[in-house]
C-alpha cells in the first residue's frame, strides 16, 4: 500500500484496510471482492433509488463525509464513483429494481463464496464500518497499480 503520511486519519484509513486485508488474502477472494463490491455498492444505491432517490442521496452523502475523515484522495475517487453509479442507476430506468435486486443477491452470493475459499467471516461481521472499507480496498488496487497515494 501507499499511504500519505500526511495526517492521523489517514493512518486510521491503514488500519482499517490492513485489517480488512487480513481476511482478504486469497487471490480468488480479492478478485471476487473487487467484482462484487462495486456491485453490491452499485445494486444497493439503484435500491435506495427506487425506493427514494433522497435515500440514496443521503447514503451517498453520509458515505463521502466518513470518506472525508478517513482520506480526502478517496474521498475524491468515492465521490467520481458515486457520481457514475447514480449516472448507471439513472440510465437503469424502469428496469432499476429487478437489476439492482438481482445484482445485489448474486453479488453477496460472490461475497460469501469466497469468504469460504479464503476460509475466513466477513470483516463487517465485526464491525460495520467494514461495508464501507470494502470500496476503499478496492480503490487501493487502482490507487498502487497508478501509483497514487491515499
Amino acid at each position: 500500500m501507499q499511504p500519505s503520511n500526511s495526517t492521523a486519519s489517514t493512518r486510521e484509513v491503514d488500519r482499517l484496510l490492513t485489517h480488512y486485508g487480513e481476511s482478504h488474502r486469497n487471490p480468488i477472494n480479492e478478485r471476487i471482492h473487487l467484482v462484487c463490491i462495486p456491485l453490491i455498492l452499485a445494486s444497493l444505491v439503484g435500491l435506495m433509488w427506487a425506493g427514494s432517490p433522497w435515500l440514496a442521496i443521503g447514503f451517498i452523502g453520509a458515505s463521502l463525509v466518513y470518506y472525508a475523515r478517513l482520506s480526502v484522495p478517496f474521498l475524491v475517487a468515492m465521490a467520481l464513483v458515486s457520481a457514475i453509479v447514480l449516472g448507471l442507476v439513472i440510465a437503469l430506468g424502469e428496469h432499476l429494481l429487478p437489476v439492482s435486486l438481482g445484482v445485489f443477491v448474486l453479488a453477496w452470493i460472490g461475497q460469501f463464496i469466497g469468504h469460504r475459499i479464503e476460509g475466513k467471516k466477513p470483516s463487517f461481521f465485526e464491525d460495520l464500518r467494514y461495508l464501507w472499507v470494502g470500496p476503499l480496498f478496492c480503490l487501493s488496487f487502482a490507487f498502487r497499480a497508478l501509483g497514487l497515494r491515499w
